[in-house]
């Protein structure tokens, strides 16, 4: 046994004395013969260019054998060696999977984990230049990192699919919150609670199990440097081969730099981020309408009482995914003529919104501040900022009153302030007494009816300017109420059945068809209630303005949707609408496929100019 090599079974046997001899017992003074001296460190080691097998790294751990009467090695366990070669290979697996793990569902297909990854290639060979040590610190240094990407791939998946964008590490952790109290809505407290703990502990162990990993298999390679060197030489010769030729294998390139592509995605997005908060502030300070004086802001809308109201996931897929489109637009058709009937007429539109599958704050704040408001920053950016929102020109000239119908709000709101609402009423100021459905607080018919009864059917001596979120259609689209007789509606607890009757979050989550015809409900339902609350409670003063904040997430609008919103306003008195001739929208409460289609932020200057707001830059 040389240089801390392992004990062979194979190796050739010693011959045997004879049995009538015995070995010559030492001489006074002379020590009895003695076995081949321990070798030193530097032996051990191999030297400056030996295998490495110190320090616990023989392939043979002490302890694994033990000796026969004649004092012969033998193996204490022969399946010990098996078990280790399969953590080598499960070890292996999980670096491998981690490496060419995608950032999309769409991509988690079979072929993307048929590549070479050049990071592998790489990462041996500077493993096996380096000592023990130093090794050891890089590799789990090395697989801690690759851990934590993956699971910032696993969040890409996830934002991709609910939201339609990839995870931002520089903005998007205090989202994680959202999603937490959006689970607690739609599944329990207990449930959010015990998968909140497990998520937790799946990430944590996901990073120390590559981080093991990566060291296990940078040790194998250590005690098999000659050959693990030969084999990185290879395959570095075979990606640079491929790479050089273009070969693929099932429609995707064999050569692959996957996960430095990954992390070169993830630090040019982190400094676009920090760059575009500087620039924005800049471009927020400047106001089409900034110093624009009070008597000049929408002289055409004095007396009448305006309503902006946002339509939670109310998106072009509505109106035109085969599955979801015939029930959403069938009731469009429906409440267009009841409109009709009670004296009112509709123009309708397309908008882009600022956001997909969520974060609806974000597409409230595009249309009404005239910026293009996409992310957290963007938006803490606005709302700190003196840039006029379109609500509060109303409260700006003096001559509305302004109030705010917010039954998804259940804590404090100092978005208040830059809305310009003189009141906002929250989720425990309407005066609701009946079941959440789901994530919504109330069923919009309900918050109507109590926005009704609380503040638009009151007298005053100001018209009113009412900016109204409905919450009936936010997902999970389960269970969705149903309407009422208005007269029934009391305190909400004729909802009480209802809720208990529907559809089961769970029934329809990971369902996409089921989901299709629950979200096409929940559409058709806000809708009816929207427009049933305008026939019954509009006056000849009355303007409404309604319109999507977003589309609803993948599952049910697809992956090659639009962000296009449909946009209505809906007045008896025919010189509203005559002011928006020119905008070339479509009669009804449905806009037709070619229907120009405006970004968000260009809303809020087309509507003051359009009712008769002159323009005075702030800058």
């Amino acid at each position: 046994m040389t240089g801390g090599a392992p004990v062979s079974e194979e190796s050739p046997e010693k011959p045997e004395p004879a049995p009538t001899e015995s070995a010559p017992a030492p001489a006074d003074g002379e020590s009895a013969p003695q076995g081949p001296p321990a070798p030193d460190d530097e032996t051990r080691t191999g030297g400056a260019g030996g295998n490495e097998t110190a320090e616990g790294e023989a392939e043979d751990a002490p302890g694994d054998e033990t000796r026969t009467a004649q004092g012969e090695a033998e193996p204490a366990h022969p399946t010990r060696p098996y078990l280790r070669w399969t953590l080598t290979l499960l070890a292996v697996a999980l670096i491998y999977v981690c490496l060419q793990m995608p950032n999309t569902l769409g991509n988690l297909r079979f072929r993307e984990f048929t590549r070479l990854p050049a990071e592998a290639i790489i990462g041996a060979a500077v493993l096996l230049s380096l000592p023990r040590r130093p090794r050891r610190i890089t590799a789990a240094v090395t697989g801690a990192a690759l851990g934590a990407l993956t699971i910032l791939s696993l969040l890409d998946m996830g934002f991709n699919e609910y939201l339609g964008r990839h995870f931002n590490i520089v903005l998007d952790w205090e989202l994680l919150d959202d999603a937490q109290m959006y689970m607690k809505d739609s599944m329990g407290g207990t449930t959010t609670v015990l998968l909140t703990i497990g998520v937790i502990a799946l990430a944590v162990a996901l990073i120390a199990l590559v981080a093991l990993s990566t060291v296990r298999v940078a040790d194998v390679l250590a005690r098999h440097k000659a050959d693990a060197s030969k084999g990185a030489l290879i395959a570095g010769t075979v990606w640079i081969t491929c790479t050089a030729f273009g070969v693929q294998l099932a429609g995707a390139p064999i050569a692959a730099d996957h996960t430095a592509g990954v992390v070169k995605v993830h630090v040019r997005r982190a400094m676009d981020t920090l760059h575009d908060e500087a620039q924005f502030a800049k471009d927020a300070e400047a106001d089409t309408f900034g110093n624009t004086p009070p008597a000049q802001l929408v002289p055409d809308l004095r007396g009448k009482d305006v309503v902006f109201t946002f339509i939670e996931s109310y998106g072009r897929s509505a109106l035109e995914d085969p599955e979801i489109a015939p029930g959403v637009t069938g009731t469009l058709d429906t409440s267009t003529q009841a409109l009709e009937k009670a004296g009112f007429h509709a123009k309708s539109g397309w908008l882009t919104s600022a956001t997909f599958g969520g974060n609806s704050w974000l597409g409230h704040s595009s249309t009404l501040a005239g910026l293009w408001i996409d992310n957290q920053q963007r938006y803490r950016t606005v709302m700190a900022s003196d840039h006029l929102s379109l609500t509060k020109v109303f409260q700006k000239t003096g001559e509305w009153d302004t109030v705010g119908i917010m039954p998804g709000v259940q804590k404090a709101w100092p978005e208040q302030k830059y809305y310009g609402l003189d009141k906002v009423y929250n989720a425990f100021q309407l005066g609701y007494e009946g079941p959440k459905f789901s994530w919504s607080t109330m069923p919009d018919q309900y918050a109507l009816e109590a926005f009704q009864r609380q503040v638009h059917g009151k007298k005053r001596d100001k018209p009113l300017m009412s900016e109204i979120i409905l919450t009936s259609s936010h997902q999970p689209w389960a269970p969705v109420p149903k309407m009422v007789d208005w007269d029934d509606l009391g305190d909400g607890s004729v909802f009480g059945p209802i809720q208990k009757a529907g559809t089961k979050p769970g029934d329809i989550i990971s369902d996409s068809s089921r989901s299709k015809q629950e979200y096409g409900k929940s559409i058709s339902y806000s809708v009816t209630s929207l427009t049933q609350w305008l026939e019954r409670y509009g006056s000849d003063d009355t303007v409404l303005v309604f319109l999507g904040d977003h589309q609803p997430m993948s599952r049910v609008s697809g992956t090659k949707a639009s962000r296009d919103v449909p946009i209505s306003i809906v007045a008896k008195d025919p010189a509203v609408l005559d002011k928006i001739a020119s905008w070339n929208w479509a009669d009804g409460l449905q806009p037709a496929p070619e229907t120009p289609v405006w970004k968000m932020d260009a809303f809020r200057d087309r509507f003051l100019k359009a009712y008769g707001s002159i323009p005075n830059p702030s800058k």
